[in-house]
């Protein structure tokens, strides 16, 4: 008897150390890109994730971070696999990341079905903007039409009466047209949606040919990731540089630009481009993300860094406000939505639909003091601009 008594004890007390474990750590899946062309960019969002766990000291609240990457391969129906590998396998709280709108879109039902959160770090189709939003989903980023939409002002600001348009052929690069063509008030004399995924199409020269002849004033374009530094030497091998101005959104960036630089294309200084952050956004906690990215790794972080830093920051202002209690799911969410935190981009509110209400700024890309690339706020373009889908969310 005594001996039964004892085993049933040990078997308690397993249980219930097992359910102290539990608790005592907050599990975070982090989906991105970390093979194929794509991983430079995968590998940006790591490395700011890998800093904000630091700069936190792998604590949220009173637990541990337990963080689990997965590679999505560029591909959707992967980046659904792995998605439901972390929701049903791991059984992680949280996951985020996301760079591509299809891989999103693929993957967003297995989390929320599961009643977990999901943060965004960059994607924001339309469709999850609008009427697939959602009370579990939060993004840390833009819904995809803002910064085109920031771009299109812009045009209309300097005078642009003509626009030629290129994007890849899928949800984010149909977003970012319809964003610019919403807010661009002249013509647009000819548009070009180019092959996009893993074997992408980087070869622009039938195109660029296109947009020459157009005879439009500017040429705009969304090249995220290697084919914006495809892009960039292209246009200016064609000899567009001076005869047609270049306007982009997700393609000269603090990924590109290094590449841009060691091959002398130096075209690209003084091209403008929209987006909510830059890094020389005076902040404490843009500076010291900034300045310690740079120390760590030789070049600037990029938006997708950013974006990826403040998802940490975001769940960690929620873990915070329910003390470590993830089982209470409505306190979560209303601690998300606040988003009571030192983001790097600076302040923000979120919209019913859980997308950023913020700041667009334009950008200009210079050298800094050490002969860097990289850019600088030039003015504000949007101000607390909030997205054109949340009209259609109905929570």
């Amino acid at each position: 008897m005594l001996r039964k008594t004892m085993v049933s004890a040990l078997i308690a007390g397993a249980v219930a150390t097992s359910g102290v474990a539990q608790a005592d750590s907050v599990k975070i899946g982090f989906v991105t890109t970390l093979t194929t062309p794509a991983a430079v960019i995968g590998e940006d969002m790591k490395n700011s994730v890998e800093l904000a766990l630091e700069h936190i000291g792998n604590k949220m609240g009173p637990l541990d971070v337990e963080l689990i990457f997965e590679d999505d391969g560029f591909k959707p129906d992967i980046g659904k696999t792995k998605t439901d590998k972390l929701v049903k396998q791991d059984d992680v709280d949280f996951v985020t990341g996301f760079i591509w709108s299809h891989v999103l879109l693929a993957s967003a039902k297995s989390v929320l079905d599961a009643d977990k959160f999901l943060i965004s770090a960059n994607a924001g189709p339309s469709q999850i903007a609008g009427k697939r939003c959602h009370p579990n989903f939060f993004s840390s980023s833009w819904q995809n039409d803002q910064t085109p939409m920031a771009m299109g002002e812009h045009l209309n600001q300097t005078g642009v009466k003509s626009l030629y348009v290129m994007a890849p052929n899928y949800a984010a690069g149909k977003d970012m047209v319809r964003g610019v063509e919403s807010t661009f008030k002249g013509k647009v004399l000819g548009k070009d949606m180019t092959k996009w995924g893993a074997d992408a199409q980087l070869d622009f020269s039938a195109e660029l040919a296109k947009a020459k002849s157009s005879g439009a004033d500017a040429l705009f374009v969304f090249y995220p990731g290697k084919a914006g530094g495809a892009f960039i030497k292209q246009y200016q091998q064609a000899g567009l540089q001076g005869v047609m101005d270049l306007y982009t959104v997700f393609t000269v960036d603090s990924i590109a630009l290094p590449k841009l630089q060691a091959g002398g294309l130096s075209g690209v200084l003084g091209s403008k481009n929209t987006q909510q952050w830059s890094p020389d956004i005076l902040n404490a906690a843009n500076q010291r993300f900034v300045s310690e990215y740079l120390a760590r790794h030789g070049k600037y972080p990029s938006f997708y860094g950013a974006q990826s830093y403040d998802a940490i920051m975001l769940i960690k202002s929620a873990v915070e406000k329910v003390n470590g209690d993830l089982s209470d799911k409505d306190a979560v969410r209303a601690a998300l939505k606040q988003a009571d935190f030192d983001s790097v981009r600076g302040k923000y509110s979120y919209g019913n639909n859980h997308m950023p209400i913020q700041n667009f700024y334009l950008r200009e890309v210079v050298e800094d003091g050490e002969g860097r690339w990289t850019t600088k706020i030039v003015s504000t373009v949007l101000t607390n601009h909030q997205d054109p889908y949340a009209k259609d969310c109905k929570m």
